[in-house]
């Protein structure tokens, strides 16, 4: 294009601008452009919602808040109630049935302006609107389909989820030999086909090389492809080198078969779990509007959440784990767990409460409670619920898991203790089955609280209230192999147990500054990040008068994260497969901890205390509003490009597998953990890129800088985003609807809102730069438009 027609192009989008702000002096293009934009002034909220009192600013967000809120299966996006019965096979021989007009609901408020509009421009963008609507109603029938056989996976009380999966499972890979790229790519590339044949058309099967990126997906519209991410980068996140010989060397030939979850598996085993409730409950709090779940709900909770769940805080032993025999408070609370991860809501909210009822009154009635002698179910029972609330995307239930936390802190503190005093009576004496899966669990239990308080802290900015000093006698967790041993035969166990190494925390912590590589488990690894975190943490909170001291001890935390992520080479050989489905490197525990990692690097570099307080409250626009003024946070330094290339990594990811593929399984797929660590990681590359982007004219990128931006526009389409002038848009608006795809832990939610929000803040004012730079006949990289409403295109570029 040449100067002239890029200046005639700029006047005339000068020109075009004839719809000014009543109350700035902003101007735009189109009339429903300034009618958002004026909504910023009045804080109108025209959007009601027709089953309940909520309001919004626009109309995406309602279409959110309904599937959500009011959908059933407990927030998964449906737009039709029938659902689809498997057709005969002598229907493919049958002549097909003509197809059904698709019929768009109409607000009345919307057929009055249709009709009373004398703006012939605003009428053929809202009759564009329903022509996109009415284009995309296929293939939101056939995403209804692939969601419906998704939902099949745990909900069917037959088949297990791996059994059901739309993709092929990853689990056949030994975790003690991590895939080559070689390796995992014939894997994803039939994972992709088979998972996008319902989506795509015939000439674009090939997604394992050009996955459609869309970050917007209301109930009303289908992704349309409007932003490509490409496969053009190894598929595996991380490297690919294999383990060590020594680790290899003791690894079994072939992997454990996954354990049965358990299961209830009699109408009198039910029975008698409701008896159990009844025992307990001797106020009768809880018996008199109590329903037990039938049998097959039970089973179904039970199998979601040891699929699903348990591999990401592993501290029950699913061999030992029997529905009628344990505690009710903790069957209720496991209940409720695996119910979120069936999408069934309501009734994981009502075994939550019933779980916390019967917890509090059975501490408050026993008069000789104390922390020495708290049961481990109740330990258990407190954490479970207190991640329940705490993930559950309302305030209050955060508000309600930090009352407890002193309770808690106390039971792990009084647990140790007597777990500290059986060892030492015990001395050098090899434990009995039954006393060491007491003692390891009641160990992997305090692990357990330890790590969530680290996400609390990393999330919401609580202060830590367990300390590392506290741990320091207590032996890191054994492997998972160990764990789900088949604790019978007694001779093999001992014969394990024999070779396992399990160094205590204060051995592993010294380990990792004095630069030694330590040898623990999966487990143990994630438990040693966790403390380099809080270590972070307790730095960027140091007075600024003790800069020196701060700089030095800064050096010493990067030796120690440099000597953690070699030493994650070296953990303990894992032979056991789960039924979980994601592109990672080992257990499941060192994918979380691999993330970890990733935030705590960033987190030495850039601190944003102010949003993680915000988050607290759960209100996206709040949270939102705090995110733009952290971009003076960034700094633009080689320490910062080394953390955008952490960012990118963690980008990378859903890119790597194609974005329908992450927003559709990374919810029951993936720990929760890793939105909450990619939160920081996704919000630092979206400011970053945006201060490149509002600096490029005055301050260049330094040859660091060029390449990591080079990087990050390879992942996308080159049509899709010009110049590579909005990257920071696409970024955020990407993560956003990512998160909103489907929803088991409210937070993500939460965040998913506050980056879309983001997004439009980032949006309008690369709109406002453009206005002043063509009026300026500045050198900036153009901005162009995008489409008319922010509900029908995404991050496309108009050419």
């Amino acid at each position: 294009m040449t100067g002239a027609q890029t200046q005639s192009r700029r006047t005339n989008l000068v020109q075009e601008r004839k719809y000014k702000c009543a109350y700035c002096a902003r101007a735009f293009s189109r009339s429903e452009h300034r009618s958002r934009h004026e909504r910023s002034h009045t804080k109108e909220r025209p959007f009601k919602c027709l089953k309940c009192r909520s309001t919004f600013v626009r109309r995406d967000l309602l279409l959110r808040h309904d599937r959500t809120v009011h959908a059933k299966d407990g927030g998964i996006p449906l737009t039709s109630e029938g659902k689809r019965k498997p057709q005969a096979k002598t229907a493919a021989t049958a002549p097909a049935p003509p197809a059904k007009k698709t019929r768009i609901a109409l607000e009345p408020a919307t057929l009055e302006h249709l009709e009373n509009n004398d703006d012939l421009e605003q009428a053929a963008a809202l009759i564009t609107e329903l022509h996109h609507a009415a284009c995309n109603a296929i293939l939101v029938r056939q995403e209804e389909s692939m969601m419906e056989e998704k939902l099949a996976m745990v909900t069917h009380q037959e088949l297990p989820v791996f059994d059901r999966a739309p993709y092929p499972s990853l689990a056949h890979v030994p975790w003690e030999s991590p895939a080559t790229p070689s390796d995992c790519e014939p894997i994803m590339r039939s994972a992709s086909q088979t998972s996008y044949s319902n989506w795509e058309s015939e000439n674009q099967q090939e997604s394992v090389t050009s996955a459609h990126l869309s970050p917007r997906n209301s109930s009303s519209k289908a992704y349309n492809g409007s932003v490509q991410i490409h496969r053009s980068v190894s598929p595996y996140p991380y490297p690919t080198g294999q383990y060590p010989e020594s680790v290899q060397s003791s690894a079994s030939a072939s992997a454990c078969s996954p354990l049965a979850p358990p299961q209830v598996s009699s109408d009198e085993e039910r029975t008698q779990i409701l008896a159990n409730v009844r025992d307990i409950d001797i106020e009768g709090t809880v018996s008199n509007s109590f329903k037990l779940p039938s049998k097959s709900a039970l089973n179904r909770y039970l199998s979601a959440y040891f699929n699903l769940f348990h591999h990401h805080f592993p501290f029950l032993h699913p061999a030992t784990f029997r529905p009628s025999r344990v505690s009710s408070p903790l069957l209720l609370a496991v209940l409720s767990i695996g119910a979120l991860y069936t999408f069934e809501r309501e009734q994981g909210c009502m075994l939550h409460v019933a779980s916390k009822i019967l917890a509090t009154n059975c501490l408050s009635r026993d008069q000789r409670f104390s922390s020495r002698n708290c049961p481990l179910w109740n330990t258990q029972t407190t954490l479970l619920n207190m991640i329940f609330a705490s993930w559950s995307g309302d305030a209050s239930g955060l508000e309600w898991a930090c009352s407890v936390k002193g309770l808690l802190v106390n039971m792990v503190a009084g647990g140790r203790y007597e777990l500290q005093l059986k060892r030492d009576q015990r001395g050098s004496e090899i434990p009995s089955v039954e006393d060491w899966i007491e003692e390891e669990g009641a160990k992997r239990t305090f692990f357990s609280v330890y790590n969530f308080f680290g996400l609390l802290t990393m999330t919401f900015n609580h202060t830590p209230v367990i300390c590392n000093n506290e741990l320091e006698s207590l032996s890191l967790p054994c492997s998972e192999s160990l764990w789900n041993l088949d604790y019978t035969d007694e001779h093999a166990w001992r014969e394990q147990y024999a070779i396992s190494p399990t160094p205590s925390f204060k051995d592993a912590h010294n380990c990792l500054f004095k630069g030694e590589i330590p040898r623990y488990s999966a487990f143990g690894a994630r438990i040693m990040i966790n403390a380099l975190f809080l270590e972070v943490w307790q730095v960027k909170r140091t007075p600024k008068g003790l800069s020196n001291l701060v700089a030095e001890y800064k050096d010493k935390l990067h030796s120690a994260l440099e000597t953690w992520q070699k030493s994650v080479d070296y953990c303990t050989s894992e032979t056991m497969i789960v039924s979980l489905n994601a592109p990672q490197r080992g257990p499941p525990l060192l994918f979380n901890a691999m993330a970890m990692y990733r935030a705590t690097c960033a987190r030495l570099e850039v601190d944003f205390m102010s949003i993680q307080e915000a988050l607290r409250y759960h209100v996206p626009e709040e949270v939102a509003t705090t995110m733009k003024p952290a971009r003076n946070l960034i700094p633009r330094s080689p320490a910062m490009t080394k953390v955008i290339q952490l960012c990118f990594e963690c980008f990378q990811i859903p890119a790597l597998m194609g974005i329908r593929l992450f927003a559709k399984s990374s919810a029951l797929n993936w720990s929760p953990e890793h939105i909450l660590f990619g939160f920081d990681l996704m919000l630092i590359l979206t400011l970053w890129l945006n201060r490149l982007e509002q600096e490029s004219a005055t301050c260049p990128p330094t040859r660091e800088e060029a390449a990591m931006l080079e990087k990050i526009r390879d992942l996308f389409d080159e049509d899709s985003v010009e110049c590579g002038s909005r990257l920071s848009v696409a970024v955020s608006r990407i993560w956003g609807g990512m998160l909103a795809e489907v929803v088991v832990w409210g937070i993500t939610r939460v965040i998913g809102e506050a980056f879309d929000l983001l997004s439009q803040t980032l949006y309008d004012d690369d709109e406002t730069g453009s206005m002043t730079s063509t009026s300026t006949t500045s050198t900036t990289p153009e901005v162009c438009s995008p489409a008319a409403d922010y509900d029908d295109m995404d991050v496309a570029v108009e050419h």
